[in-house]
């Protein structure tokens, strides 16, 4: 598919993000690959790879073959690791099997995949986090529909659609905090534990013939509405990117129509990411709850 790239974060984790440049000689991509384990995480693309090479899918390269085009991002998810050590990360194997797995049926949402080690809100340090996951949700209008995934492993809090603070940190007597006024006050960013432990990611999908820049744009657009719901957003210690791809089959109304549909389909992805992010260890989630 057509495929472009807003990269909202400072402290990214990244394979094949050039290919994503509008300007980039490479005009396709073969998949995207949204996985945990920081910089070791990014090894996983090579069973993507071999998963797409096995079935003639890639790049022509003339009398080399192919080369899939596999555009990779990261998370930082050891916080949740025994005694918080980076001693495992997914392989370029699991990343295969996810590649056979694919396609089968509805999203698994909240603490899985790429999702499993999510925290968000970690103002305070991470054991005063709260689980976040991997969350989905589609708007269409008329023709055009726009879907988006999201994986949800932020600094800031998570806030519902009135604005209250649904996931974040939690203060010593139980209540959440608001970070943003936290690190406005002069709070050190991870209480004494120090370190770059977020990234929220996306993938935006359309059917909407948009070309690369319009892809970037609509990413753009996607990121903005990440940013209404994730406070702070795209920070020093955030490593967040956000994809956008298109299947290029309908025709939208407008040059906005794309846009509009993923700024109401984002948020609710994010809230379904913490609502169905279950706890793990000392890290409570909001479906230990109900989702509340």
């Amino acid at each position: 598919m057509r495929a472009a790239c807003a990269i909202r974060g400072r402290a990214t984790g990244t394979r094949e993000i050039d290919a994503l440049n509008p300007r980039h000689l490479v005009d396709r991509i073969d998949a995207i690959l949204l996985t945990g384990g920081s910089a070791y995480g990014l090894g996983a693309a090579d069973g993507v790879m071999r998963w797409l090479k096995e079935r003639g899918r890639g790049l022509p390269v003339g009398s080399a073959g192919i080369v899939p085009i596999v555009p990779t991002a990261v998370i930082f998810d050891f916080d949740l690791a025994p005694g918080g050590k980076a001693d495992r990360w997914p392989t370029a194997d699991d990343a295969y099997r996810a590649c056979t797995a694919a396609g089968g049926g509805d999203v698994a949402e909240g603490s899985v995949g790429a999702g499993t080690g999510a925290t968000v809100g970690k103002a305070l340090g991470p054991r005063a986090a709260m689980k976040g996951g991997v969350g989905s949700w589609a708007a269409a209008g008329g023709d055009i529909v726009v879907g988006v995934l999201v994986v949800v492993n932020a600094v800031g809090n998570i806030l519902d659609g009135s604005g209250a603070i649904l996931a974040g940190p939690r203060g010593a007597d139980g209540k959440l905090v608001d970070a943003l006024a936290h690190f406005a006050r002069g709070g050190a960013p991870f209480g004494a534990a120090g370190g770059a432990r977020n990234t929220t990611l996306a993938v935006v999908a359309t059917n909407a013939t948009l070309d690369r820049t319009g892809l970037e744009a609509l990413a753009h657009a996607a990121g903005d509405a990440l940013a209404r719901r994730i406070v702070p957003y795209g920070t020093l210690f955030d490593g967040d990117v956000v994809f956008a791809v298109s299947t290029a089959a309908a025709a939208p109304a407008t040059p906005l129509q794309a846009e509009a549909l993923a700024a109401l389909a984002v948020p609710i992805a994010v809230e379904r990411a913490v609502r169905l992010a279950r706890g793990l260890r000392d890290i409570p989630g909001l479906a230990d709850s109900g989702g509340r």
